[in-house]
């Protein structure tokens, strides 16, 4: 019998650290129920290469590669006179991965051919036309549509950390670390259709701060030089920056970089989780009010062919709806996010005991029809004459409750048997 795979895993970005995290979330992955069941695999950055090697089931050769790793071969620092074109470093993984793995772009077929599509975020980087700019800045490259060639290359491209290496050429764009446009591809997932469960790991990283120690080293060595009036003057701008680091302001260039670059990454996460937790409250919330409409017609409609035509109205306009947060419509309501799955499903089933006797209703449905009798309106009706199908002549009015005499649930045999005490009481008195 073939696994039905419904389940995608979305990993984030997290640098080397991120690496070894979601390798180890992965491994444990691979022992629960789940694994056989995986279609699809989101990753930026970090789990963009984790993803790759879990999708060819080579997480023990990742294990040995991440054990054996030095940092020369991921990023190689550049020398002095190279840092202004070429930036800190220069990117030595792709050369790494190909001596340890084999061909990159052979790997990248093997993808092609996995029954797991692994799609993998990467930030635009290429030059911007002349006249406004309307482009989104996110590149999308799936296993299943990108040649593999250019997937080889996305995937490389998706984990160059762009604060350390300088962005690169995938297929006609440039493109650099996706985290920039999208740190947790959670929106992926949601949006695939066939996806009825979702296995997602982010990593929360603890970025660094430059501030100025640097500066006050360099303050203390220049001191036995202030009499030279650059040398003071400078001297002076370095005591500007160390009272802008305590006042909690960016003492400098580099610092300010950093924190609009924690800033860019952290909150396209953060709107990336709480748009998932939107979606499933939406998804909920739909399913619930579907389940309550057909609780109302089954309670209020007498007629057995009305109240069935009704319920297949009802299934036939929800299967139709179409919106933005359900992704697949046949399988709407049927995600989970970190443990949470809406309820959602068939119709409910009725409320009986153990002897098949219905049980009363629950106490919200009680406080809203005592509401309904003290108001005087008239209780809900569907059916024949109540506007919402055609109609041959009208029910009759029900009687309208009075302050002692609640209306109540016809099905309970408790209710029946005091009312039947209450007649036979009038009746004796009279």
């Amino acid at each position: 019998m073939t696994t039905r795979r419904d389940v995608a895993v979305v990993l984030s970005g997290g640098g080397m650290n991120g690496v070894l995290m979601e390798h180890g979330f992965m491994l444990r992955l691979r022992e629960s129920s789940l694994w056989p069941r995986i279609g699809w695999i989101f990753g930026t950055s970090a789990g963009a290469l984790v993803g790759s090697m879990a999708a060819l089931d080579r997480l023990d050769e990742l294990e040995e590669f991440l054990l054996g790793l030095q940092p020369d071969d991921t990023f190689r620092p550049n020398r002095l006179w190279q840092l202004p074109f070429l930036g800190l470093n220069q990117y030595a993984l792709p050369k790494t991965i190909a001596e340890r793995f084999g061909d990159l772009t052979a790997m990248a077929r093997e993808l092609a051919a996995c029954e797991c599509e692994v799609v993998v975020i990467a930030t635009d980087a290429s030059p911007g036309l002349a006249g406004p700019d309307a482009r989104d800045y996110e590149l999308v490259y799936s296993s299943r549509r990108t040649d593999p060639e250019t997937m080889a290359q996305a995937i490389l491209a998706s984990a160059a950390i762009s604060a350390l290496v300088l962005p690169m050429r995938v297929g006609d764009r440039i493109a650099t670390d996706g985290a920039w446009v999208r740190n947790f591809p959670l929106a992926h997932a949601y949006a695939r259709p066939g996806v009825r469960r979702i296995v997602a790991f982010r990593y929360i990283p603890q970025y660094p701060t430059i501030g100025t120690a640097a500066l006050v080293r360099l303050r203390e060595r220049l001191s036995r030089f202030s009499r030279v009036p650059p040398i003071r003057a400078f001297i002076a701008e370095l005591r500007e920056a160390e009272a802008r680091d305590a006042r909690g302001e960016p003492g400098h260039l580099a610092e300010m970089i950093l924190r609009l670059t924690r800033a860019a990454i952290v909150r396209n996460t953060v709107l990336e989780e709480r748009l998932a937790e939107e979606k499933d409250q939406s998804i909920h919330e739909l399913a619930q009010l579907q389940a309550d409409l057909r609780d109302l017609v089954s309670r209020n409609v007498r007629s057995r062919r009305d109240r069935a035509r009704l319920l297949a109205e009802l299934e036939e306009r929800f299967g139709r709806a179409n919106f933005p947060f359900r992704g697949d419509p046949a399988h709407h309501g049927s995600w989970v996010h970190r443990g949470r799955e809406p309820r959602c499903g068939p119709p409910r089933p009725a409320r009986v005991d153990g002897g098949g006797q219905a049980r009363p209703d629950p106490p919200r449905l009680r406080a809203r029809r005592r509401r309904a009798a003290r108001s005087g309106r008239r209780p809900l009706r569907i059916g024949r004459g109540s506007g919402l199908g055609p109609s041959r002549r009208a029910p009759p009015r029900p009687r309208r409750p009075g302050r002692h005499s609640p209306r109540r649930a016809p099905c309970s045999p408790v209710v029946s048997g005091r009312r039947s005490a209450r007649a036979a009481g009038r009746a004796r008195t009279a």
